[in-house]
């Protein structure tokens, strides 16, 4: 069988009005830890049939990629950040019998060059280098698969062309409105993980700490390398030490490596300072969902230590399009790579794969 071991759990599903799903699993603390720290990947690892590298503009070129099968039904992943890049286990989402899985980094991002590159790097640059990417692989329509970020992104996207969307599967909802940034980045997150918040205000002096975006923004556009890269893994440190209902040491680790430090954070901040390039709230707008609502949507929404993304911005999502179907998931914080999440998701993309 395709599937991992760990999906014979039981697991139950609550179904209530306003087709709200909260998903629970009856576990021991320490089975729960177990779980939640164990690598989950619902399908097997598999390699890419086809990698290339799409120039976009004069600057940036993206590199791509595709595995699964050849001719099965279209999906794109669509990563975090900004500035997160891919990974081999994100082609594990999707059934390889069944789906041909395309991943790209976007701009400045993973084996995406230049590295870090701020320059014309706006979510309506992302929004067009899909189309490109679309069209390169002659693909009429596909399904959009996105979390953080990536939900972001893909919900810019499939606003942007409703008519090249077969369905969104969207994790940890982000909208990019002024009070998500102002909890995590600010006051908010800052209450409930006080020794990491210290290491995140370290090296900000106090007199600039009232805008701690801004005084990042200015460290990270830094002349001085050292100081460049004291702010990137602070920053990016901060948000792996949120991400997880457990704190995974491999992604603390992961912050400290440079090159992803940089690019990570400073494509984010970059994106934060400028308020996504869009207005505030603009996502969640009527005439915005309208354009969406006949697309098959699935939001999964990890409730529990979620400070990465709230759960009041998921469930907006659902309160401005109601067609969609909202999971809010207990036992989980933001990650994609918590077993009760993990679980829904492969359950989202399995339901859409015959949609053609």
């Amino acid at each position: 069988m395709l599937r991992s071991a760990l999906w014979q759990c039981q697991f139950r599903t609550i179904t209530c009005s306003h087709r709200i799903y909260i998903s629970s699993r009856p576990s021991s603390l320490q089975t729960l830890r177990t779980l939640t720290n164990r690598a989950t990947m619902p399908y097997p690892p598999i390699e890419p049939f086809e990698t290339g590298n799409l120039k976009v503009s004069d600057i940036h070129t993206l590199y791509y990629e595709v595995s699964g099968k050849k001719d099965g039904n279209p999906v794109i992943f669509v990563h975090g950040g900004p500035g997160g890049g891919t990974d081999v286990t994100d082609r594990t989402f999707f059934n390889p019998e069944k789906y041909k899985i395309i991943l790209f980094d976007q701009r400045g991002a993973g084996k995406s060059t230049p590295s870090a590159c701020l320059d014309e790097n706006t979510t309506w640059d992302l929004v067009k280098d899909m189309e490109l990417l679309r069209e390169k692989l002659n693909i009429e329509k596909w399904h959009v698969f996105g979390g953080s970020w990536g939900s972001t992104l893909s919900l810019a996207y499939a606003q942007s062309h409703p008519d090249r969307v077969k369905s969104l599967t969207l994790r940890g909802i982000f909208t990019l409105r002024k009070s998500e940034l102002r909890f995590f980045y600010q006051d908010g997150t800052s209450h409930l993980f006080p020794e990491a918040w210290d290491e995140y205000i370290a090296p900000i002096p106090e007199d600039e700490r009232d805008d701690l975006m801004k005084a990042y923004h200015k460290r990270l556009h830094s002349d001085d390398e050292a100081t460049r890269l004291t702010a990137a893994k602070a920053w990016s440190k901060w948000e792996m030490w949120t991400s997880k209902l457990y704190v995974d040491p491999k992604q603390i680790a992961h912050a400290e490596e440079a090159k992803f430090a940089l690019a990570f954070a400073r494509i984010e901040n970059h994106y934060f300072v400028n308020e996504g390039f869009m207005r505030d709230g603009q996502l969640l707008e009527k005439q915005s969902i309208d354009k969406i609502r006949h697309i098959p949507t699935v939001i999964i929404q990890g409730r529990h230590l979620n400070y990465t993304t709230k759960a009041t911005t998921a469930y907006a999502l659902k309160k401005a399009f109601p067609e969609a179907t909202l999971h809010i998931v207990p036992d989980a914080g933001h990650s994609s790579r918590e077993p009760s999440t993990t679980k829904l998701l492969v359950e989202a993309t399995d339901k859409f794969a015959d949609i053609q």
